[in-house]
């Protein structure tokens, strides 16, 4: 069955899922846990609003893949001609997808060590194992079998991080006093562009529009050209059943990643240890039971294992688009094992390698997001779906907030405030 073909409904979702995995990485996780164990309720706030710019964002990354037929890599490699622009644009994106990988290996090397009681290197290992065996079947059996174990995955990942919050409810009053936008400290905002960095996460607008591309396939011919006018209809329903993709992803994602704070702020503030997944995991055992802790890290091996899938993905798709390269899958994915088993391997603090690979993270989103917001506001790019002028304004209006937010953090960062 082709795109062209195909029926309305469910078999349309699936790409936003898969790139949705992106916002419930270990980074998430280590953010989330310790912005509610470390102030409680204080940046509820910038978890909602997150999500809210992540919904946007992600949409027009989908929206570039179905209406070109291209990720947005390559579209930056033909726009950007000049070599070194396009290396160097290339060496921020690989730093960005390196952060990544080093947050998603960990994440699963912490969870197997706490059911299990395997080695941190060892457990880095068998995480990047499992993974290359997720992108085999992606590589051999294409897009549709790799989105069905990805959000199979999604859905151990939410039972995993959701429980907790059932069996000990957050203040409905200290929710909504984490509503109203403030910090308190270097540190609030630290974990504020930290907690951005893991929910609007570069590599996950690369590879939505990739996503969207190997999903729907390419149109006949360049935007504007009849013979994609004569496709209105087929475009006007991806499109649609892609503002649905995004919802339903950016639902699940935010409401985990919601509840991860809540989980903490209510049973874990004010607790010693609780700066770490270990000393979190073993706050909630404590606290909650062995139950509940056994489904966070649980929800945290499923994050590890989907995440890291994606993120080499991701990765693979960065260097063909800019450098007109393809490697091998399974070969870069051995390649990007390296510095997080070199992290694990060195004995470093994993819940803070995480936190720091969100902020790395955090600082990669205007690379992704300007040119994204640019080229989707282009008629030449985008032919008649080209952005509304308040899609546009969003956009933009996201773009400087979270740049500012960036600088911010830079300055109290360089001046010890």
């Amino acid at each position: 069955m082709t795109p062209a073909t195909a029926p309305r409904g469910l078999w349309l979702l699936g790409p936003a899922l898969v790139a949705g995995v992106a916002y419930l990485d270990p980074g998430n996780v280590a953010s989330n846990m310790t912005a509610g164990a470390q102030y409680g309720y204080l940046l509820v706030w910038v978890v909602v609003a997150g999500n809210v710019m992540a919904w946007l964002i992600q949409y027009l990354s989908a929206k570039l893949g179905v209406v070109t037929g291209q990720s947005l890599p390559e579209v930056l490699g033909t726009r950007l001609r000049r070599p070194w622009a396009r290396r160097a644009y290339w060496v921020q994106a690989e730093l960005v997808a390196m952060a990544t990988d080093l947050a998603e290996i960990i994440g699963g090397a912490v969870a197997l060590n706490l059911l299990f009681d395997v080695p941190l290197l060892l457990g880095g290992l068998i995480t990047g194992a499992v993974s290359m065996i997720l992108l085999t079947v992606q590589n051999r059996r294409g897009a549709r079998p790799f989105e069905f174990v990805i959000i199979g995955l999604m859905a151990i990942i939410t039972i995993g991080f959701v429980a907790g919050v059932f069996v000990a409810p957050p203040d409905p009053a200290g929710i909504l006093g984490g509503m109203v936008p403030r910090f308190e400290d270097t540190g609030s905002v630290l974990l504020a562009a930290s907690i951005l960095g893991a929910t609007i996460m570069p590599h996950a607008i690369y590879a939505h529009s990739s996503l969207a591309r190997d999903r729907f396939g390419a149109t006949t011919a360049h935007a504007g050209d009849e013979a994609v006018r004569t496709e209105s209809s087929r475009i006007r329903r991806l499109l649609t059943a892609t503002r649905w993709d995004v919802s339903v992803a950016m639902v699940i994602a935010g409401s985990v990643n919601l509840c991860i704070l809540l989980l903490a702020a209510a049973n874990l503030a004010g607790v010693e240890g609780t700066d770490s997944l270990e000393g979190a995991h073993a706050a909630l055992a404590a606290g909650l039971g062995p139950v509940v802790a056994t489904f966070f890290a649980v929800g945290l091996l499923a994050s590890g294992l989907a995440s890291t899938s994606v993120g080499a993905y991701a990765g693979a798709e960065i260097m063909h688009g800019l450098l007109h390269v393809r490697v091998p899958l399974l070969a870069r994915r051995l390649v990007t094992l390296i510095p997080a088993l070199v992290i694990l391997g060195i004995g470093f603090d994993p819940t803070l390698a995480l936190v720091l690979s969100q902020v790395v993270l955090s600082f990669g989103i205007p690379f992704a997001l300007i040119p994204l917001v640019v080229l989707t506001a282009q008629r030449r790019t985008l032919g008649a779906w080209v952005n509304r002028r308040w899609t546009t304004a969003a956009g933009i209006v996201a773009s400087v907030l979270l740049i500012a937010l960036n600088g911010a953090l830079l300055w109290l960062v360089l001046t010890g405030a």
